[in-house]
């Protein structure tokens, strides 16, 4: 059972980024860490929640983004993060992507020659 008066959460710090608007220009938000995120090339930050307690979110493109800033408690943690984010992709595709072959044979592993004829 859990202590109700033990504090669960800890301050993951804050992040600004720095990103171009349309309307608006050049803006500079600072939320939680927790709340910005980088995923297919753009920039992806919480902004609210809406009457049902649903995220509402922007996604920025990246290309249009000056900056992101995070405050850690170490640099070696954010790392780690992202060294495990990349495995985690890498893990990901190799499930997806055959890569070498489970065979013994060494002619199974040799390329395949295709002719092609011009005409």
């Amino acid at each position: 059972m859990v202590d109700e008066d033990l504090e669960l959460e800890r301050d993951l710090g804050e992040a600004t980024i720095v990103y171009e608007e349309p309307d608006e220009g050049t803006v500079r938000k600072t939320v939680p860490n927790e709340h910005v995120a980088y995923f297919q090339d753009h920039w992806i930050i919480k902004t609210d929640e809406d009457d049902e307690g649903h995220d509402i979110v922007r996604r920025i493109p990246s290309r249009r983004v000056h900056y992101v800033e995070r405050s850690v408690e170490q640099f070696e943690e954010e790392v780690q993060t992202l060294v495990d984010q990349v495995q985690s992709f890498a893990s990901d595709l190799r499930t997806k992507i055959p890569v070498g072959s489970d065979r013994d044979d060494d002619d199974d592993t040799r390329p395949i020659e295709v002719d092609i004829e011009e005409e």
